[in-house]
């Protein structure tokens, strides 16, 4: 499921990242790679922060719709 349907709080893991090349790029520097433990930290505006390998990072939400978690 995207990672925007885990809920604030919740955690999950990645499992893939969907999307354009250069999109998979961007999130991957990110930290958002395969096996990496994420978890929603809040909701604001459209925007979603969440914490990856002790790093809080805000992206947009249709980037977050990309990021499939477990």
């Amino acid at each position: 499921m995207p990672l925007t349907m885990i809920g604030t709080g919740k955690a999950g893991i990645v499992q893939k990242v969907t999307g354009k090349e250069e999109t998979r790029k961007f999130l991957e520097s990110l930290g958002f790679v395969a096996g990496s433990a994420v978890t929603i930290i809040t909701e604001i505006g459209g925007n979603v922060i969440v914490n990856i390998k002790d790093s809080r990072v805000a992206i947009g939400r249709d980037m977050a719709n990309k990021i499939m978690v477990a």
